[in-house]
């Protein structure tokens, strides 16, 4: 995934806390906000320390969390801003358990239509 694909100033980071609207499940929350004049999604991702309190742990989880956004980029409305908050749940989940909760949660912000065939809710 490019850099022109991530929120990353800190100014981007607060216009979309303070003006998205915030969808949740156990492992991920998502804060979304409508740019109608992007020519493409920006998404920013933050793993805190409560996660993982090492940055090997962090870091997998975000490397996680790119992977699958950028399997489902084609699904993904291209006019929003979005931000991936990692809960402390998610702190064990491997690849498989990362793409099923944020395709689950995606699909709760509406980020993308609905979720695929193969991945099935809990």
């Amino acid at each position: 995934m490019r850099k022109s694909y991530r929120v990353k100033s800190e100014k981007d980071f607060q216009q979309v806390f303070e003006s998205g609207n915030s969808v949740a499940n156990r492992a991920f929350v998502i804060y979304k906000v409508e740019k109608p004049e992007n020519k493409h999604f920006r998404v920013g991702i933050s793993v805190g320390k409560k996660v993982g309190h090492t940055a090997v742990a962090r870091n997998r989880l975000k490397r996680y969390i790119r992977a699958v956004i950028d399997e489902e980029k084609l699904e993904i409305d291209p006019q929003v801003d979005f931000l991936i908050i990692t809960r402390p749940y998610a702190r064990n989940f491997d690849m498989v358990k990362v793409r099923k909760n944020l395709l689950h949660a995606l699909a709760l912000a509406h980020i993308i239509e609905e979720m695929p065939d193969e991945v099935e809710e809990n």
